[in-house]
C-alpha cells in the first residue's frame, strides 16, 4: 500500500482543519493507520492512532480532545480532525501505516509512510 497525505494549509487559532491520507492497493484494511508530526527543528511525534477496522483509536495526551482519527475502508482513506487549532500544532503531518501488532505510537513501527502535509497555524 502507498499513502498520500492532504488537506494542510494556513489557518488561523481556533480554526478546524480536516487531513486525509488516501491509500491506494487493495489491502488498505490490513494497516493500522497513525499520524505524525514534525515541527521544525523538533522530532518527529505521534498524534493518533486507528486500528485496522476502526474500532479502537488512541492519541497522544496533548491532543486528546480536540483532534479526531477516523477512516473509512471503503473509500481507502484515513482521517484525522483537528479542531481548536493553536500555533503550537503548526508542523508537518505524517500518516503511516503498518500491520504488525497494536501498537500505535512508535514510529519505528510503522513500516509505511505518506510525504507528509503541512499545517501552519498564526497566532
Amino acid at each position: 500500500v502507498q499513502l498520500q497525505a492532504s488537506g494542510g494549509g494556513l489557518v488561523q487559532a481556533g480554526d478546524s482543519l480536516t487531513l486525509s491520507c488516501v491509500a491506494s492497493g487493495s489491502t488498505f484494511n490490513r494497516y493500522h493507520i497513525g499520524w505524525f508530526r514534525q515541527a521544525p527543528g523538533k522530532e518527529r511525534v505521534f498524534v493518533a492512532g486507528v486500528s485496522r477496522q476502526g474500532g479502537s483509536t488512541t492519541y497522544a495526551e496533548s491532543m486528546k480532545g480536540r483532534f479526531t482519527i477516523s477512516r473509512d475502508n471503503v473509500k481507502n482513506t484515513a482521517y484525522l480532525q483537528m479542531r481548536n487549532l493553536k500555533p503550537e500544532d503548526t508542523a508537518v503531518y505524517y500518516c503511516a501505516a503498518h500491520n504488525v501488532g497494536f501498537e500505535f505510537r512508535r514510529a519505528s513501527d510503522y513500516n509505511i509512510w505518506g510525504q507528509g502535509t503541512l499545517v501552519t497555524v498564526s497566532s
